[in-house]
C-alpha cells in the first residue's frame, strides 16, 4: 500500500516536531519542515525528509513543495500549517511594521503554501489541510493582540476555505491548542525585544510587574491545565484518519471552556472571566 503523504511546517520542536515523529512512526512519509537549516539537518538524521520552508520567503515555500512532490511522484495527502509565533505586548506598543511581519509568518505564509498545495489535491481528487489555530482565535487576551488577530484571521479564511473546497474533495480542518508544552515563549522574547519599546510605554509598570517576569523568569513554570504537543497529534491524527472529519479540533481543557463560554455568555461577561484567569 502507497504510503500517505503529509508536509507539516515548524517542525523544528513543540507540536511539529511531535506530529512529525509520531506520524513517521505510524508509516507516514513525513515532510517535517523547518524555517532553519540546522533544524532541518537534525530531522533528516532521524530519518525524516525535512525540506528547509520560511513562511516569510516565498522561494522556500515554492522550493519545499517541489521537493515534496518530487519525492511522492506529484502528489500529497496532507498539509499540516502549523508553523508561527507570537509578539508580546499591548497593542499600543506594536508598530505597524511589527503586526506586518507576523501576519507574514502565521497568515500569509499559511495561505501561500495552501494555494499551492490545492492544486495538487484537487488534480488528485482528495486531501486534507489542516490549520493549526489557537484558543485564542476563539476568545482574547491581554498582551497577546498581534497573534490573537492572526489566530482570528486564519480561522474566518479558513472557514470560508472548507465551504469552497467541500466540491473538490478536499477537507479543511481547525485544530485549536490552548496551553501546550512549547517553546513559544521563549520563541517570543526576540520579537519582543526588535519591537516593543516598552520602557517608553504608558504601561512600563505593568511591563515590569506581569509580562517580563512572565516571558523571562516563568519559562519553567507550565501554564494551568498545560498538556504535552502529543495531545495535539492525537488530534491531528483523528483529522487525518477520519473519512468525514469535524471542522474544528479543541485541546486542552481552558479551549473547550472558552469556545462554550464565548457562545453563551454575553460579552462583558466573558470579558470578566477572561481577566481572571
Amino acid at each position: 500500500m502507497t504510503r500517505r503523504s503529509i508536509l507539516i511546517t515548524g517542525c523544528s520542536s513543540g507540536i511539529g516536531a511531535d506530529a512529525a515523529r509520531t506520524l513517521h512512526a505510524r508509516g507516514w512519509l513525513v515532510f517535517a519542515s523547518c524555517r532553519a537549516e540546522k533544524d532541518c539537518e537534525t530531522l533528516r538524521a532521524e530519518g525524516l525528509y525535512s525540506p528547509r520552508l520560511d513562511y516569510d520567503d516565498p522561494g522556500s515555500i515554492r522550493d519545499a513543495l517541489a521537493e515534496v512532490l518530487e519525492a511522492t511522484g506529484g502528489t500529497l495527502d496532507a498539509v499540516f500549517n502549523n508553523g508561527a509565533y507570537a509578539i508580546p505586548g499591548a497593542v499600543e506598543d506594536v508598530p505597524r511594521d511589527a503586526l506586518r511581519a507576523i501576519y507574514e509568518t502565521n497568515l500569509f505564509g499559511v495561505h501561500d503554501l495552501t494555494r499551492q498545495v490545492i492544486p495538487v489535491m484537487r488534480a488528485q481528487g482528495h486531501g486534507r489541510i489542516v490549520n493549526c489555530s489557537s484558543v485564542l482565535g476563539l476568545v482574547p487576551m491581554k498582551w497577546r493582540g498581534a497573534y490573537v488577530s492572526t489566530k482570528y484571521a486564519m480561522e474566518g479564511l479558513t472557514d470560508v476555505l472548507r465551504l469552497e473546497m467541500a466540491e473538490a474533495g478536499i477537507d479543511v480542518v481547525l485544530i485549536e491548542p490552548g496551553p501546550i508544552t512549547s517553546r513559544i515563549r521563549e520563541n517570543s522574547r526576540r520579537p519582543f525585544e526588535t519591537w516593543i519599546d516598552w520602557k517608553a510605554s504608558a504601561r512600563r509598570v505593568q511591563y515590569e510587574t506581569s509580562l517580563l517576569e512572565r516571558l523571562y523568569h516563568d519559562k519553567d513554570k507550565p501554564d494551568r491545565f498545560e498538556l504535552p504537543p502529543g495531545a495535539v497529534t492525537r488530534k491531528l491524527i483523528q483529522a487525518l484518519d477520519a473519512p468525514r472529519p469535524h471542522p474544528r479540533y479543541r485541546v486542552t481543557t481552558p479551549t473547550h471552556i472558552m469556545a462554550l463560554a464565548r457562545r453563551v455568555l454575553p460579552t462583558r461577561t466573558l470579558d470578566w472571566l477572561i481577566a481572571k484567569g
